[in-house]
């Protein structure tokens, strides 16, 4: 299997983030590149740099507003006088159907949920690069490929189509997924994250050509709070193409497994003619936001039952922090999947 990644990918490095209305140190470091790049390479992919895709694949899933506020804002923040560092908001709006403002710190609130995605100077960069790794595995894919990885950090599946979220800014799983949808009548995104991918449920939720499954710990305690639950089915023409499997805290290989046979139940009845897996190691038991107990040999059993659905797929690289076995577990599942494949 090829796996995709640019080394611009590392440059973000935010500092901080509240949690509990607390300051912590960003989990999201550019240490989990190491992790992941040793997994990739223990599961013996071949790792390629990707191409320069430009802006068209990420202009497909986001709104031109966004991508000119990630591109320029941090430029515009340090004019301000006594500003942080790194962009970060501090007021947001209660309606997002009022006027647009025009001010840095008012934009800022408009397109960023949290404190969770600081945006430096190398973001921009950054997250591009993440996106176009996503792009080239859906390109090998769409070129006969019957699989591909892309390590994509920051992640995305937090983004909406105009917001900034939780260590995410542009969703590398919906651009997968539009770019697979050029030659793909129906594309299934399955998120497996520890988090729900309401950033994707979000860009998808009114369309049915894109079925959106997330596996993730229950919301009603847990970020992101307000999405994520199970009455959550699609609106309009897409009423009923999007389908929550929220799991209790600390379930474990069993009840995710579990959980993953009623998705492939509902992601057979879509009959897509591909796949994006939005790959979150977070749910391991010793991942450091602790909210789900899979086993490294659970990740191994999840590619395995993921990997025997038999579709074309682009694994997208999601959450999974620092920890010792965060390479194991990408190791676990991208070998579960290939034996499947095999």
């Amino acid at each position: 299997m090829k796996a995709f990644y640019a080394e611009e990918q590392k440059h973000h490095d935010p500092k901080a983030f509240l949690s509990s209305g607390a300051a912590q140190p960003n989990p999201e470091k550019p240490e989990r590149v190491e992790r992941l790049l040793a997994g990739v390479k223990s599961a013996g992919c071949a790792i390629e740099r990707p191409r320069n895709h430009g802006l068209g694949p990420v202009s497909a899933v986001h709104t031109p507003e966004y991508l000119d506020f990630l591109e320029h804002v941090f430029e515009r923040w340090q004019r301000i006088e006594g500003a942080s560092a790194e962009v970060i908001p501090n007021i947001h709006p209660i309606a997002r159907n009022g006027s647009y403002p025009a001010s840095a710190v008012g934009q800022a609130g408009y397109h960023m949920a949290d404190t969770a995605c600081p945006i430096s100077g190398e973001t921009w960069q950054s997250a591009l690069w993440s996106a176009w790794s996503a792009v080239e595995a859906a390109e090998t894919v769409m070129a006969g490929a019957p699989a591909a990885y892309a390590l994509c950090r920051p992640p995305g599946h937090h983004a909406f189509a105009d917001v900034a979220g939780g260590f995410c800014f542009i969703n590398n799983s919906a651009v997968a997924a539009q770019v697979l949808r050029k030659q793909a009548a129906r594309v299934a995104i399955l998120d497996v994250d520890l988090h729900h991918g309401n950033g994707t449920q979000g860009i998808f939720y009114a369309r049915p050509d894109v079925l959106t499954v997330s596996l993730h710990a229950d919301p009603v305690r847990f970020y992101p709070f307000f999405w994520g639950h199970a009455d959550e089915r699609g609106e309009g023409p897409g009423l009923g193409y999007n389908f929550n499997l929220p799991l209790p805290r600390k379930s474990a290989d069993a009840a995710f497994l579990e959980a993953l046979g009623v998705a492939f139940q509902r992601i057979r009845a879509f009959s897509p003619d591909a796949l994006v897996v939005a790959l979150g190691l977070d749910a391991f038991q010793g991942d450091p936001f602790g909210g789900l107990s899979v086993t490294t040999p659970g990740f191994s059993r999840i590619g395995e039952a993921i990997g025997k659905l038999g579709l074309p797929s682009v694994i997208v690289q999601e959450g999974g922090y620092l920890c010792d076995e965060l390479g194991d577990n990408l190791t676990a599942f991208l070998t579960g999947f290939g034996g499947r494949m095999r």
